[in-house]
């Protein structure tokens, strides 16, 4: 069993930046996937990126590639979501979730999660 708490949203003018976080509590994270996702009112859930449980593959969605950037800190058992260069279409509310597989590959389907924080949101500003 593992809880999430995201952290670091807020507004932010286009262009700007900020870093989210997910700390986790009950589990250590480093035998987990962890993926973050984001929903826009009126939107079904979407992947934003994703890390396998080795740290050995990410996956981002074609719309972030380059600008946002997953990683994660053992020692705080926090994942992160680096968030650069921002578009008005990026506001959301953004939510990481945990993986109990030791997979190979990052997971993208929202089925793929066991675990689930409760959301940070972000608004970016135009």
């Amino acid at each position: 069993q593992v809880q999430l708490v995201e952290s670091g949203g807020g507004l932010v003018q286009a262009g700007g930046s900020l870093r989210l976080s997910c700390a986790a509590s009950g589990r250590t994270l480093s035998s987990y996937g962890m993926g973050w996702f984001r929903q826009a009112p009126g939107k079904e859930r979407e992947i934003v990126a994703a890390i396998n449980w080795s740290g050995s593959s990410t996956y981002y969605a074609d719309s972030v590639k380059g600008r946002l950037t997953i990683s994660g800190d053992n020692a705080k058992n926090t994942v992160y979501l680096q968030m650069n260069s921002l578009k008005s279409e990026d506001t959301a509310v953004y939510y990481c979730a945990a993986d109990p597989l030791r997979r190979t590959y990052p997971a993208t389907a929202t089925t793929m999660y066991a675990y689930w924080g409760q959301g940070t949101q972000v608004t970016v500003s135009s």
